[in-house]
């Protein structure tokens, strides 16, 4: 009897180690890619951004530019609606594409903004994205409730933005600036729970879980972007 006791114990154990294990490199993968991504972002946004001639034809060109915006929507929601139907290598190829059209698009912020003042907005969002993650990771509350809210708050702003398009009023774009601050900041949290509890649910490292990982990455990706855009809004300093 104490033999079989003694089995089941050493079996639960090497169960619990292979979940441990696998949750460990399940995250290990989403904060790796998204990393990636963000830096693969950042060097072709400062390349573009130091080509005038690459800078004129998406910029003074309506077509190219609207067809980039495009195809990052398109990437977007190719990706999050065919995961299931996606290979983990093209399901990455795609996150690794989506992330250089960004960057292509975010090389005005280096013609608008002062280096320095990009550079300390991209601190203190690495800091804010930090400390927010570990929270979602850590925390022992149920954020589905607050997350909802916060996605629904962000199709408001999204409308206000478009809306503010027209009306030009400063005032409205400080409080949407705000609110994109604090949506952003809460939607980390909610998106790092999201992910946990993905990864405590996987049994193996496989292709789906790899791709699941990817489509995580891409929703802290989709995070960190924003809240510094929003957060540059603040703290960015302007070019003479």
């Amino acid at each position: 009897m104490s033999d079989y006791v003694k089995n089941y114990q050493s079996a639960s154990y090497d169960v619990a180690t292979d979940t441990s294990t696998v949750f460990a490199v399940l995250m290990r993968k989403v904060y790796v890619w998204m990393t990636l991504a963000l830096a693969v972002s950042g060097l072709v946004a400062y390349y573009v951004a130091g080509n005038e001639s690459i800078m004129y034809t998406i910029f003074a060109n309506r077509a190219v530019f609207w067809i980039l915006v495009i195809a990052e929507f398109g990437l977007v929601i190719g990706l999050t609606a065919a995961i299931n139907k996606l290979s983990f290598p093209v399901a990455a190829i795609m996150f690794l594409v989506y992330s250089i059209i960004n960057g292509v698009l975010l090389s005005s912020i280096f013609v608008v903004y002062e280096i320095g003042s990009i550079g300390t907005t991209f601190l203190v969002t690495a800091g804010t994205f930090a400390a927010m993650a570990v929270i979602g990771t850590i925390t022992k509350k149920d954020l589905t409730k607050m997350g909802s809210i916060l996605l629904m708050a962000l199709i408001g702003i999204i409308i206000a933005t478009i809306v503010n398009i027209f009306l030009k009023n400063s005032t409205m774009d400080i409080v949407i600036s705000a609110l994109g601050v604090l949506i952003f900041t809460g939607l980390t949290a909610y998106d790092a729970q999201k992910i946990k509890l993905m990864a405590e649910s996987a049994d193996a490292v496989d292709n789906t879980t790899q791709k699941l990982a990817v489509l995580g990455a891409l929703s802290l990706y989709l995070d960190f972007i924003n809240l510094f855009l929003y957060l540059l809004r603040f703290l960015g300093k302007a070019r003479n």
